[in-house]
């Protein structure tokens, strides 16, 4: 698989296409969170003459999907994501767990609420297309207290666990390791270490 890497001034965000390989007998695509969809990005489609086979959104914020409606007026393709509608456009709807095949892209799908209700990782291959949740030193801020203990709950048992070594794509950052982060990582750290800190209290009746 090749990947192209596109930093989306709106919103300083990542976009990622990720392509079959030069000798495929079809040349296939993936995007992952047009944030914006401008003359670099379609050249790189075209030039590759790639047939789309599908866009995968991580969460429905403006920066990751703000080039949706300009690449739905060119490409003829699904979107998919946990959210049912993104940007009034109909996505074919994907849950935790699933796995699904789109042309020759074989996809798992792994819900990660807390920065947003439909954060999802996608899993393709060794790579983690991890949107806000997890990037290079950092997890997703989230509004509560509750959101991120659900998103550290999520990360520990779904991404974290995962055996072995993933090169993960944020939406935001630096590319980084699943291991680099195992280590490294503040945000994950941190939450260990306020769970530890965090005061017991018990009541006897």
């Amino acid at each position: 698989m090749k990947l192209y890497f596109h930093y989306c001034t709106f919103g300083f965000s990542n976009s990622y296409i990720l392509g079959s390989d030069d000798g495929a007998e079809i040349k296939e695509a993936l995007i992952i969170d047009p944030g914006n969809m401008d003359e670099t990005t379609l050249r790189y489609i075209e030039d590759n003459e790639y047939n789309l086979r599908g866009v995968l959104i991580t969460h429905d914020h403006l920066n990751h999907v703000h080039g949706l409606k300009t690449l739905m007026r060119i490409y003829k393709t699904e979107i998919y994501g946990i959210n049912p509608v993104i940007r009034e456009h109909r996505t074919v709807l994907v849950r935790d767990g699933d796995i699904f095949s789109t042309g020759s892209f074989r996809v798992e799908v792994i819900s990660v609420p807390g920065h947003s209700a439909d954060s999802a990782v996608f899993k393709i291959g060794h790579l983690l297309f991890s949107g806000d949740v997890l990037s290079a030193g950092l997890v997703g801020r989230t509004a509560s207290a509750y959101g991120l203990a659900n998103q550290m709950t999520a990360l520990r048992s779904k991404i974290l666990s995962l055996p072995g070594n993933y090169t993960v794509l944020p939406g935001h950052g630096p590319p980084t390791s699943l291991d680099a982060e195992r280590l490294f990582n503040a945000g994950v750290n941190s939450f260990e270490d306020f769970k530890a800190r965090r005061p017991r209290f018990s009541v006897s009746i």
